[in-house]
């Protein structure tokens, strides 16, 4: 009797055993491998605390420039060494722990919602993944962290801003802005502070990835290369400065008012004042700093957490 299998039926069960393959490579535990909501948002959260300790310095030198001329005359090398030599080098880290709380807040949730607002807005696969539909999710994702980030944003202007070898307390400045101005004195400028947040995380993420994927296409690069993620953070940087300093600037100008005193009442009237009193280029004051920022952002990241997460604004 010839037992030698049919050649139909062995390549029916060569087959077989290929999808049987499949099927457990798209397994339930397989797919598990894909990071959760939860822990997307964590991981954006955990990699800003970490960087903005780093790069906060900027941060203080950029909010200085931008509230008072005479920072401003000096630029961002004369900034550091007058903050330094009449405050101390840990001035520099004035409101570090209130930036921790507004990355905590913001950034957790401006990251870890880009990727939901994208497939709301129909980018379910490259061919329909447009450079607007990245815009507009990332801009909405921006907002709603904004809203959340806006009373840590506040504390973290004032407290950079306190000028003086006696850094100021988190509690200190929240307890002297809620007896002046209760509730409210958290939320000064977040109509300014969403604009912002839209603008900028609207303008990052769709230049960010199409620099990123250029960058690759034409160097050959590996996308999660650090070389790669510096390229487009320096590229995409300089066009997120452009479309957010004038929001950023009447933002910083909202917050750092006095407790007790209200010299712009919304964000129009700041845009209206500054422009007037100070000419129309203030709005692009500290525009050095804010991009140095923006640039080196995603550098300490992917040093600090190792993640795939680029929280950098």
């Amino acid at each position: 009797m010839n037992t030698t299998q049919p050649p139909n039926s062995r390549t029916m069960s060569i087959n077989t055993q290929s999808s049987q393959s499949s099927l457990l490579a798209c397994s339930p535990a397989a797919a598990a491998a894909a990071p959760s909501l939860l822990q997307q948002v964590g991981m954006a959260g955990s990699a800003a605390v970490i960087t903005v300790s780093f790069v906060h310095p900027v941060d203080v030198v950029k909010t200085r420039i931008q509230v008072s001329p005479e920072y401003a005359a000096l630029g961002m090398g004369g900034t550091v060494k007058k903050v330094v030599g009449s405050e101390g080098v840990l001035a520099m880290w004035k409101g570090v722990n209130a930036a921790w709380l507004r990355e905590a807040s913001y950034t957790s949730l401006r990251l870890g919602l880009y990727e939901p607002c994208k497939i709301a807005f129909g980018c379910t696969t490259p061919e329909n993944t447009t450079f607007v539909k990245k815009f507009l999710a990332g801009s909405a994702a921006g907002a709603l962290g904004s809203l959340a980030g806006n009373p840590f944003d506040v504390l973290k202007t004032k407290m950079m801003t306190a000028e003086g070898k006696t850094t100021p307390s988190i509690v200190g400045t929240a307890k002297d802005l809620f007896a002046h101005q209760g509730i409210g004195g958290f939320y000064r400028g977040i109509d300014s502070n969403v604009m912002r947040a839209m603008v900028l995380n609207g303008t990052k993420m769709a230049c960010y990835d199409q620099t990123k994927g250029y960058v690759v296409q034409y160097t050959g690069l590996a996308k999660s290369s650090l070389i790669t993620q510096f390229i487009s953070a320096v590229a995409a940087g300089f066009f997120m400065t452009c479309t957010v300093s004038p929001f950023d600037m009447v933002r910083t100008r909202l917050m750092n008012q006095p407790a007790d005193a209200k010299i712009y009442n919304n964000a129009v009237d700041c845009f209206v004042k500054i422009c007037k009193n100070e000419g129309p280029l203030t709005l692009w004051r500290g525009f050095m700093p804010i991009w140095s920022r923006f640039a080196s952002r995603p550098l300490f990241s992917s040093l600090s957490l190792n993640s795939s997460v680029d929280s950098w604004v």
